[in-house]
């Protein structure tokens, strides 16, 4: 995720990131130049007796068209930002649910080798969720013992693993009586709780925005590129050509914006820091355990 000062907005303009769409269209951008100076030109040299009036309507049928496209991109955009900020709001949940769970088995459990392994696996769980996420199984990222890791790596599914070691763990203790019944829930729902961030998370990456909307989107907007040039060569001539390539730049760049951000648990600029929260989740953990 890039990290910037909002309020230097007038850097911003003139500064090209690798996501700026400016940089991703361009080619496409100077393809959409070119065909419309073929076009303007084509229509001038092989039809000169050609009135250019008719064209006219063409501007009001596309001032039209381009408002329902406008509010189709509107929505399209907002429904990947709810994405975005849904899975925000989840990693957020798992920053303080992980802080509380370790909170609560630091005063609950007197020191032990058990207490500070499970420890160990709630600090170790964003990152397994964060690769989960990815489609990746990064081992080496794992700081658990050669038992636990072990019955990680059996797992296809590896924060399922964790959660499986957690409350086996949890099973035990309430076995030895080492916790009371009441506690024992307290801490199953802390750890249902992960449960529930992982079902979430999974479900904004695995719940893309339906295929035929997207495709719909993508027509309708090729569609008016194409034909827009018609309607400003009355008036503006090869002016159209820029006019055209700012159309495409606008139009297109919003679907490109709301593609980026509706995985919002990928490596692209502008997706959620989750390497950044989980390195925060796990200094927070370090900070209490010292602190008990």
């Amino acid at each position: 995720m890039i990290k910037y000062n909002p309020k230097l907005w007038f850097r911003h303009i003139f500064h090209l990131y690798k996501s700026d769409t400016l940089r991703i269209l361009l080619p496409e951008i100077v393809i959409v130049g070119i065909y419309t100076l073929a076009l303007n030109f084509g229509l001038h040299y092989f039809f000169p007796s050609l009135d250019f009036k008719l064209f006219k309507n063409a501007f009001t049928i596309h001032t039209l068209i381009g408002f329902v496209m406008g509010m189709l991109l509107v929505f399209r955009t907002n429904t990947a930002y709810e994405r975005w900020w849904e899975g925000r709001k989840q990693w957020g949940a798992l920053v303080n649910n992980t802080r509380y769970a370790v909170i609560k088995i630091n005063h609950l459990l007197l020191e032990s080798e058990d207490k500070k392994l499970f420890i160990n696996l709630i600090q170790q769980f964003p990152i397994a969720l964060k690769n989960h996420l990815r489609d990746e199984n990064n081992f080496d990222e794992f700081k658990l013992s050669p038992i636990q890791m072990e019955i990680i790596k059996s797992f296809n599914h590896i924060p399922n693993a964790f959660i499986n070691l957690l409350f086996k763990q949890l099973a035990e203790w309430k076995k030895n009586k080492q916790i009371s019944d009441i506690d024992v829930l307290l801490l199953d729902k802390e750890i249902k709780n992960f449960i529930d961030i992982l079902g979430a998370c999974e479900r904004i990456k695995n719940t893309p925005i339906p295929f035929s909307y997207t495709l719909y989107i993508k027509k309708f907007i090729f569609i008016y590129i194409l034909t827009v040039p018609l309607g400003f060569f009355p008036d503006f001539g090869y002016w159209s050509i820029p006019i055209s390539m700012f159309i495409f730049y606008v139009f297109v760049s919003i679907e490109i914006i709301a593609e980026e951000i509706e995985d919002p648990f990928g490596l692209d600029d502008n997706d959620l820091p989750t390497d950044d929260l989980s390195e925060k989740i796990n200094q927070n953990i370090i900070e209490i355990v010292k602190q008990a």
